[in-house]
């Protein structure tokens, strides 16, 4: 599965990402834990950006490797590192909800991301 996600930050600091077809709370759609971090960076610190995300590999994408996966704890979903930021060493540490596996159809070991709308 190959998508392009716009992720948008709130008047409140509070970065989530925009999926038309979610029918459940907006709330569970709150990037969180790292994840807010990592776009704060993503998005040269403005409030929307554009990812192309994919659970098979993109040539010259990022990843996001899965750390410890968390499905079966009260918190769920799973830990991640995003060891590069296009290409430059990073070592992000972040949390993605069970949203991840809504989206993907299960928890991706490692999720490529490519930044369709930014000047490499």
């Amino acid at each position: 599965m190959k998508r392009t996600f716009r992720f948008y930050k709130t008047a409140e600091e509070k970065w989530y990402v925009d999926l038309p077809e979610w029918t459940k709370s907006t709330e569970e759609l709150e990037m969180v834990d790292g994840a807010d971090t990592m776009l704060d960076k993503i998005s040269g610190y403005t409030t929307e950006c554009y990812l192309q995300m994919s659970n098979e590999p993109l040539e010259g994408a990022d990843k996001i490797k899965l750390v410890k996966d968390k499905t079966e704890d009260i918190k769920g979903g799973g830990d991640y590192i995003m060891e590069t930021y296009k290409g430059e060493p990073m070592d992000h540490k972040l949390w993605l909800c069970a949203v991840t596996i809504d989206v993907f159809g299960d928890l991706p070991k490692i999720i490529y991301v490519d930044y369709p709308n930014s000047q490499n």
